[in-house]
Formats: C-alpha cells, sequence, structure tokens
C-alpha cells in the first residue's frame, strides 16, 4: 500500500521547497495546490495483487508440481506459473483510507 503516493516534488505547502523553477513553474504549483484542497482526502479502491488462471482460481502466485526424474530417482519439484494469468483489477474497500499524499495530522502527541 506504500507505493501509490505521487511522484510530485514541492506539491505541498509543507515541503519548504518548489520542485519547478521560475515564474511558470511557481504558477503551476499553486495552481496544484488549490486543486489539491478540493481533492477528497478518502481512497475508496485500489488495484489489487490478486491474479486469476486459467481454472479461474483466484491466488497469489500459482505454481505447478513437476516430477523430475535424477539418476533414476524421481523428484518433485514446485513450478512458478507467470503465463496466462489475469490481474484481479480494482477492488472496491471494506473502509475507505485515508490517500498516502495527503497531509493531515492523525494524532497529536
Amino acid at each position: 500500500m506504500g507505493g501509490s503516493g505521487s511522484k510530485a516534488k514541492g506539491a505541498w505547502p509543507f515541503s519548504g521547497s518548489g520542485g519547478d523553477s521560475g515564474a511558470d513553474g511557481n504558477e503551476q504549483s499553486l495552481a496544484r495546490l488549490k486543486g489539491s484542497r478540493n481533492a477528497a482526502p478518502f481512497v475508496f479502491t485500489r488495484r489489487s495483487s490478486l491474479y486469476y488462471d486459467e481454472d479461474g482460481d483466484l491466488a497469489h502466485e500459482f505454481y505447478e508440481e513437476t516430477v523430475v526424474t535424477k539418476n533414476g530417482r524421481k523428484r518433485s519439484k514446485l513450478k512458478r506459473i507467470q503465463r496466462n494469468l489475469i490481474p484481479q483489477g480494482i477492488v472496491k474497500l471494506d473502509h475507505p483510507c485515508i490517500h498516502v499524499d495527503f497531509p493531515v495530522v492523525l494524532c497529536e502527541g
């Protein structure tokens, strides 16, 4: 869940330094600031990390058991399947979460 933050530098007023230099850059960062205040702080959906296989099973990873014969001895190995997998897609969250880039104080200690 930590990989969903934005990569924009200097977009928040608390950052101290702007990401762009020049008059045009300052105008763009101000426009981003005004637009970010209208954004909702909650996230209701996320991209799932689960996949469907050819049979319709849902899991994070799929393995196939293969039998390997070496020196007349049979051994079974697990081979990871990485082809023909379909991502589950966007999943609705049970409880809304606070967006990573939203600057809010949750608790003052």
